[in-house]
């Protein structure tokens, strides 16, 4: 199989129904170019150059199989297909449709048809602005600067306005379609509750957090594991079912599904880990008494992250009693993930390793996320 290249393109419209235009241009790009990684932000801006109605902008990432003048001819024929008339005169005018190659990966091409990078988006608010808004660690391979330095360089005195509407990233559209449950799993530190948020937002799911802030016994436990083991996880066992049961059970007539930041199986996972012998088994007796009533997740991700990692998140988000965690113990709930993961056949699993990666601060990170999920 051909190994994808990222390209990032910069769509704009000033005549018609400008969104409804971009509109039609995405989903063109996601159908004859590739599976679509990024979409920015919709901004208006004044026209640039000459004097007409104001644009609708924006960028997208795409993934393609396509070398790059393959990519601009295909964006040509999008054009053409969408209504875009091309005249002979070199000044700039009106137009339904405006698609350009910004970056092909890292590559710089220069022939008689196409230059890549673009020679004057550095010049452009209304293109720095949405890519940055997708990519704003991406360096300029013959600038070597990033583009959040340069928008903050660039001398263009427009202002480009965020729009209220936004544009409907076909690849990402049928994600969740078939899920109405997902629980994320992983380690302390894994990043679990982040992502969560991230989903809730992005596809207007209902979001479930794990009430841990509110355990009297929890700090407690990391004085003193072998005093308060048993009641923190008697207390965290009874507050996932209560709070599980009580949320699925509670249909949102405007959200599309429901996603949490962990499966009340963990609380089986830690208490193995933290009890006594003679005290999981009493506790593993009850936590079934519970379970086989409760619903199922359709879809099950688990965020594996390596020791080394998970111990600078723990750092990094400065709780004070999770400061002394030792690697050891991150180790074994790992391992009791794992172990669970490999004898729950009827579970519908799904591991990613986000060790390398930062999906808070990083788009492509989240939406390589989003891919392997859909993909799944």
């Amino acid at each position: 199989m051909k190994k994808l290249s990222r390209v990032y393109i910069a769509i704009g419209s000033n005549l018609g129904n400008k969104l409804q235009n971009l509109q039609n241009a995405v989903y063109e790009i996601y159908r004859r170019v590739g599976e679509i990684a990024g979409l920015s932000r919709v901004y208006e801006t004044e026209s640039w150059g000459f004097t007409s109605a104001n644009f609708y902008n924006a960028c997208l990432a795409v993934d393609t199989a396509l070398e790059p003048q393959e990519v601009m001819d295909m964006l040509l024929d999008i054009e053409e297909g969408l209504g875009r008339v091309r005249h002979r005169r070199k000044n700039y005018e009106p137009r339904s449709i405006d698609l350009d190659v910004l970056f092909y990966d890292d590559r710089i091409v220069e022939t008689a048809t196409l230059q890549i990078p673009h020679p004057q988006m550095v010049l452009r608010q209304f293109v720095l602005q949405p890519l940055h808004d997708i990519a704003p660690g991406k360096i300029h391979p013959k600038l070597f600067k990033t583009i959040s330095e340069l928008l903050e360089e660039c001398d263009d005195e427009s202002v480009p306005i965020p729009v209220r509407e936004e544009l409907q990233n076909p690849s990402v559209l049928s994600i969740f379609s078939k899920y109405n449950y997902i629980a994320i799993e992983g380690n302390i530190g894994a990043g679990k509750t982040s992502l969560a948020h991230k989903i809730a937002l992005d596809f207007n799911a209902k979001l479930v957090l794990e009430r841990f802030a509110d355990n009297p016994f929890l700090p407690k436990f990391y004085e003193d594991n072998a005093r308060y083991a048993f009641p923190l996880e008697m207390s965290f066992l009874a507050d996932r079912y209560q709070q599980i049961s009580d949320d699925l059970s509670q249909f949102e007539l405007f959200k599309d599904f429901i996603v949490s930041d962990y499966d009340v199986f963990k609380s089986l996972i830690f208490a193995k880990v933290t009890l006594l012998p003679e005290e999981f088994t009493l506790y593993r007796k009850l936590f079934h008494i519970m379970y086989k009533d409760m619903v199922k997740p359709d879809l099950y991700i688990y965020l594996y992250q390596n020791t080394e990692r998970l111990l600078r998140n723990i750092k990094k988000r400065g709780r004070d009693y999770e400061q002394k965690i030792p690697g050891e113990y991150l180790d074994r709930i790992n391992q009791g993930y794992l172990d669970f993961i490999k004898t729950q056949p009827d579970l519908n699993v799904l591991v990613i390793d986000v060790s390398d990666m930062d999906f808070v601060s990083s788009e492509n990170d989240y939406f390589e996320i989003l891919s392997a999920i859909k993909n799944h």
